[in-house]
C-alpha cells in the first residue's frame, strides 16, 4: 500500500511544509512506512498564527448558535466517517482496531458534541450590592471573553480523542487555534482537517501545523502572539512549556505522565466483571494510556488468591494484530517507545523482580512479523521505591505490590512524584471515602476504571499536571473573566 503525503491545515488551506521537508510516520504493527508527514518549523507556525489572528475578530463575534452548529457538523462529518476514522487510527498507534471503533472515534465526536451543547448553557455571574441608601446600588457582572490565538498540543497515545479534548472548548468559546497533533501519530489530525473545511469553519479558525516538538511546538510556545497553550504529554516537555510560558505570562494547562495505583482491599467484591475491569486498567491500549493503573496495589490478607486469579486473566490477553477482532493488545507505538519498555522490564530484573508472566517481545507471524509488541507483563517483588514503581514506563506492565492495612496502602499509593489519577475497589462506603479524600491524585474511581463524565474536571497533582479540563474548567481556562460593576 502506498505511503500517505500529509498536510498542514492553514488559513483554510491544506498546504505542504515551507521548507519542504517530511517525516517518515511507520505502522508500529508492521514497521512499515504509513505516511509522510510535514515537518514544518516557525515559519509554518507563524504563517498559522497570522491565520488564526487575522479570523479572531470575526469568530469571537460569530453568534454561540453558530459556533455551536458548526461543531455540531464536524462531529456527524466524523461520525459518518467512523470506519475510516477508527481504522486510520489503529493503523497510525498500533491499537486494536476494535478500540479505535469503540473507545477513541466515538469519544472525539463526543467531545465535539458536548462542548457544542455546554458553550449555549454556560452563563455568566451577577452580583448584587446595595450601597446603605433607599435606591443605590450596583450590580456586578462577569463577561467571559475568548482569548484569541490559543495553542493546543496532543499526545501520540489517543491521537483523535485528546486533540479533540482541546479543539472543541477552544473554538465553541470563541479562540482561534493552532494545533499541533504528535508527528508519531499524525494521521488522524489530517482527515479531520479536510472535514473542519467541508463543515464550514471560516478559514483560520482552526490550523492543524504537523511537526516535531522542538521546531513546532516549541515555536508555539514562544509566539507572542499565542495567548494560551492547552498540552498532555510527558513530564519533563510539560515543565519545558511552563519554563518558557512563565516570562510571557502566557496561561498554561498541563495535563502530563501518571504513576497510577489500583488498590484492591480484602472486602472487596472481585466477580469476574470487577477482575476484567482491574485487568483492563493495567493493559488497554498496551499499556498507553495515561490513567491506567500500572501499581496493583493489593491486601495482604487476599494477595495470593487474588494473584491467581489475576494472572490467569492476563496470561488469556491475546497480542496479535490489530485488525483482528480477538486482539485485546496491539502493537506499541513506534520503535523507540519499544526499546524503552524492554529497557524497563531489563531494568525491574536488574533490581531483582520475579517476572510473574511476560517480559518479552511478541513476534508475530504474516503482516506482522516486523510489528513492535510486546507480551503483557506482570511483576512482584520490588518495594515501592523501585524505578519500576515509581517510573511511568507507559507499556504494557504492571506491578504487585501487597499492604497491610488502610494506613499503609495510602501511604503507598501516595508515594510517588505523580497524582493523575487511583482507583480502590471495597464494599466499605465509609472506607471508599475516607480513601478518596487521602489519595493525593486529581481523579478516584470507586470500584471502576475510565468511568468519565464529560462535565467534570479531569487533570492531576505534582508532576502529573498544572490545571483542568473538562466542562466549565476547559471554558474558563480558554476565557478571560472581566468584572463590570455598574452603579445605579
Amino acid at each position: 500500500m502506498p505511503s500517505l503525503r500529509l498536510a498542514n491545515l492553514i488559513d483554510g488551506r491544506l498546504v505542504a511544509p515551507r521548507a519542504d521537508r517530511w517525516l517518515e510516520v511507520h505502522e508500529p504493527a508492521t514497521g512499515e512506512i504509513l505516511a509522510h508527514c510535514p515537518d514544518s518549523d516557525a515559519n509554518d507556525v507563524a504563517d498559522a498564527v497570522a491565520a488564526a489572528q487575522r479570523a479572531a475578530p470575526g469568530w469571537s463575534h460569530t453568534p454561540i448558535e453558530q459556533r455551536a452548529r458548526l461543531l455540531q457538523r464536524l462531529a456527524e462529518l466524523i461520525e459518518q466517517d467512523l470506519d475510516a476514522f477508527a481504522a486510520l487510527e489503529s493503523r497510525d498507534s498500533g491499537k486494536p482496531l476494535a478500540l479505535a471503533r469503540s473507545l477513541d472515534i466515538p469519544r472525539a465526536v463526543s467531545n465535539l458534541r458536548y462542548f457544542a451543547a455546554t458553550i449555549q448553557g454556560w452563563g455568566s455571574e451577577s452580583h448584587a450590592m446595595a450601597l446603605g441608601q433607599p435606591g443605590a446600588g450596583a450590580i456586578n457582572y462577569t463577561l467571559r471573553q475568548p482569548l484569541g490565538v490559543v495553542g493546543c498540543i496532543s499526545p501520540w497515545n489517543l491521537p483523535l480523542y485528546l486533540f479533540t479534548w482541546k479543539i472543541a472548548p477552544a473554538l465553541a468559546a470563541g479562540n482561534t487555534v493552532v494545533a499541533k497533533p504528535s508527528e508519531v501519530t499524525p494521521c488522524t489530525a489530517v482527515r479531520l482537517a479536510e472535514l473542519s473545511i467541508a463543515a464550514g469553519f471560516p478559514p483560520g479558525v482552526l490550523n492543524i501545523v504537523q511537526g516535531r516538538g522542538p521546531s513546532v511546538g516549541q515555536a508555539l510556545v514562544e509566539h507572542p502572539r499565542v495567548k494560551a497553550i492547552s498540552f498532555t504529554g510527558s513530564t519533563a516537555t510539560g515543565a519545558a512549556i511552563a519554563a518558557t510560558a512563565a516570562p510571557l505570562f502566557k496561561k498554561v494547562s498541563l495535563e502530563m505522565g501518571g504513576k497510577n495505583p489500583a488498590i484492591v482491599f480484602a472486602d472487596a467484591d472481585l466477580s469476574d466483571a470487577n477482575l476484567d475491569t482491574i485487568v483492563r486498567s493495567g493493559f488497554a491500549n498496551q499499556g498507553e494510556i495515561c490513567l491506567c493503573g500500572s501499581r496493583l496495589l493489593v491486601q495482604r490478607s487476599i494477595y495470593e488468591g487474588f494473584r491467581e486469579r489475576y494472572l490467569e486473566r492476563v496470561r488469556a490477553l491475546v497480542v496479535g494484530d490489530p485488525d483482528e477482532p480477538g486482539t485485546h493488545l496491539g502493537a506499541l507505538v513506534s520503535q523507540a517507545h519499544f526499546d524503552k519498555v524492554m529497557r524497563c522490564l531489563d531494568q525491574a530484573r536488574a533490581d531483582g523482580a520475579s517476572v510473574l508472566c511476560g517480559g518479552e517481545p511478541v513476534r508475530l507471524q504474516g503482516r506482522c512479523a516486523g510489528g513492535w509488541f510486546v507480551a503483557p507483563t506482570v511483576i512482584e517483588g520490588l518495594p515501592n521505591t523501585a524505578s519500576t514503581n515509581q517510573t511511568e514506563i507507559f507499556g504494557p506492565v504492571a506491578s504487585l505490590i501487597p499492604f497491610e492495612d488502610e494506613a499503609e496502602a495510602i501511604a503507598l499509593a501516595n508515594d510517588s512524584a505523580y497524582g493523575l489519577a487511583a482507583s480502590l475497589w471495597t464494599q466499605d462506603l465509609s472506607r471508599a471515602h475516607r480513601v478518596a479524600a487521602a489519595l493525593d491524585f486529581g481523579i478516584v474511581w470507586v470500584n471502576c476504571w475510565l468511568l468519565r463524565d464529560l462535565r467534570t474536571p479531569f487533570g492531576g497533582a505534582k508532576q502529573s499536571g498544572l490545571g483542568r479540563e473538562g466542562g466549565a474548567e476547559a471554558l474558563a481556562f480558554f476565557t478571560e473573566p472581566k468584572n463590570v460593576c455598574i452603579r445605579y
